[in-house]
C-alpha cells in the first residue's frame, strides 16, 4: 500500500534526455507523488503524458520553469493528463504545436499558476488551446496565464462544476470559453486584447448539450481588438474582433458586476446558435440571461459582424454597448446603457429581416443568482 510515509518526490531537471527522463517521472510516479521540476528550460520534442491519479506536476514558478515545445516533431499538445485528482502548478508551457495542457475525463483537475504562451504571437498556426480540461467534474483554474491560442486560451469544455478565477486571458481568439458546460464560476479574471474575452456557447452534436447555470462576474473585460486569427470552419472564427462577453445558446446565464469597455463590437453580445444543424436534442436559444450591474465603458465604434458598420453609421456612429439578436427567452438586461435589438423572430433568420431597434427590459424580472460553485475542499487544499 501507498502510504503517507512512502510518498515521493521525483525531481527531473532540464538538460540532455529531459524528454526522456520527464516522461519516465510521470509514469514511474505512484498516487500520491510529486514530480518536481527544477529551475530551467526544458527542450521538448514530443508531447507528454500523465495518467497516474493523485499527482501533483510542480515547477519553481511559471516564469522559472520553462517546457518549450518549440522542436515538438508531432502536432499533439504538450501534455496531456487522463487521470484523476491531479494538480498541475508553477511551470510554463511554451509553443506547442497543438493544445498547450489538455486533460479529458479528470475529475477534481487543478491548474494553478500556470503560463501558456505562444511566443511569436498571434497566428492560425498555434495551437487550438491553452489550457483545456474536458469531460470532467470539478474543475479549478486559478491564476493562470494564456497568450497566442488560436481558439481559446481557457476553455472548459463539456464538464460540470467549473471555477476559473483570477487568470489572464490576452491575445487569443476567445480569451475565456465555457462550452456545454453545467455549473460554472467565472469570477476575478483579465480578459483583455483577444478577438473576444469570455464566451459562454453551447453547441449540437456533441456528447454533452445544454449548457446551463453560469455566473460571470467581477472580471476586466476590455479592449479586446485583435483580428481573428482562428482556423477557417471553426466556431470561433465567426466571433466579431471587438466583443467582449458573448452568450450563445445558454440557459440561466448572469453576466454582473464586471468591467467592460473599449470593445469594438459590443461589450456584451447576446445571440443564439445560427448555423444549420440536424440534432433534435439541441435548443438553439437564449433562455433565462441576465445582464446587470456591469460598469460599461466606450463600446460599438468597430462593429466586426456582418452589418455592423452601416448599423452603426445609421445610429450616429456607434452600437449601444449590448447587442442582443432578439431571440431568446426571459432575456433581461438591467445594466444603465441601451441596448440594440435585431427583433429576429429565430436565431436562424436572415439578417435582411431584422428590425433593429432599442430593446425595453423595464419590466422583466431579474431571476435569482445561481448558487456559487462549491469544489472539493481538496482541490482548495492543494494550491494553498
Amino acid at each position: 500500500m501507498h502510504t503517507l510515509a512512502l510518498l515521493a518526490t521525483i525531481t527531473v531537471a532540464p538538460g540532455p534526455s529531459a524528454q526522456e527522463r520527464l516522461q519516465a517521472a510521470l509514469i514511474e510516479a505512484a498516487p500520491g507523488d510529486t514530480v518536481r521540476l527544477a529551475p530551467g528550460r526544458f527542450e521538448l520534442t514530443d508531447g507528454l503524458s500523465l495518467d497516474v491519479a493523485r499527482v501533483t506536476v510542480r515547477g519553481a514558478g511559471r516564469d522559472a520553469t520553462v517546457l518549450s515545445f518549440r522542436n515538438q516533431k508531432g502536432a499533439g499538445e504538450g501534455l496531456l493528463v487522463t487521470s484523476d485528482d491531479v494538480v498541475l502548478r508553477d511551470f510554463a508551457v511554451e509553443d506547442t504545436k497543438g493544445d498547450g495542457i489538455k486533460s479529458k475525463g479528470a475529475d477534481r483537475i487543478v491548474y494553478h499558476n500556470l503560463r501558456v504562451e505562444w511566443t511569436g504571437g498571434p497566428k492560425e498556426t498555434n495551437g487550438a488551446y491553452g489550457i483545456y480540461p474536458v469531460s470532467s467534474t470539478d474543475v479549478l483554474v486559478d491564476r493562470v496565464l494564456v497568450r497566442g491560442a488560436s481558439d481559446a486560451g481557457i476553455y472548459v469544455g463539456q464538464s460540470k462544476n467549473i471555477v476559473v478565477r483570477q487568470s489572464v486571458a490576452e491575445r487569443n481568439v476567445a480569451g475565456i470559453e465555457i462550452e456545454n458546460s453545467f455549473n460554472a464560476d467565472v469570477h476575478g479574471n483579465t480578459a483583455r486584447h483577444n478577438t473576444g474575452g469570455i464566451l459562454v456557447f453551447d453547441l449540437p452534436n456533441l456528447p454533452q448539450m445544454g449548457g446551463h447555470t453560469i455566473r460571470i462576474y467581477d472580471n476586466q473585460v476590455t479592449d479586446n481588438d485583435t483580428p481573428n486569427f482562428a482556423a477557417k470552419g471553426n466556431i470561433v472564427a465567426s466571433v466579431p474582433t471587438g466583443t467582449g462577453v458573448m452568450v450563445m445558446a445558454n440557459r440561466d446565464v448572469h453576466v454582473f458586476r464586471n468591467v467592460l469597455e473599449n470593445n469594438g463590437s459590443a461589450n456584451v453580445m447576446l445571440i443564439g446558435y445560427r448555423q444549420p444543424y440536424e440534432d433534435k436534442a439541441y435548443d438553439p436559444t437564449l433562455r433565462f440571461v441576465t445582464v446587470r450591474d456591469n460598469r460599461h465603458g466606450r463600446a460599438g465604434f468597430a462593429p466586426a459582424f456582418p452589418g455592423g458598420r452601416e448599423l452603426a453609421a445609421a445610429l450616429g456612429g456607434t452600437l449601444p454597448p449590448v447587442f442582443w439578436d432578439g431571440t431568446g427567452q426571459a432575456i433581461a438586461v438591467k445594466d444603465p446603457v441601451p441596448t440594440l435589438s435585431l427583433n429576429l423572430p429565430a436565431p436562424n433568420t436572415p439578417l435582411d429581416r431584422a428590425r433593429p431597434a432599442l430593446a425595453d427590459f423595464s419590466r422583466a424580472p431579474v431571476p435569482a443568482d445561481p448558487p456559487a460553485v462549491k469544489l472539493p475542499a481538496s482541490m482548495e487544499a492543494a494550491i494553498r
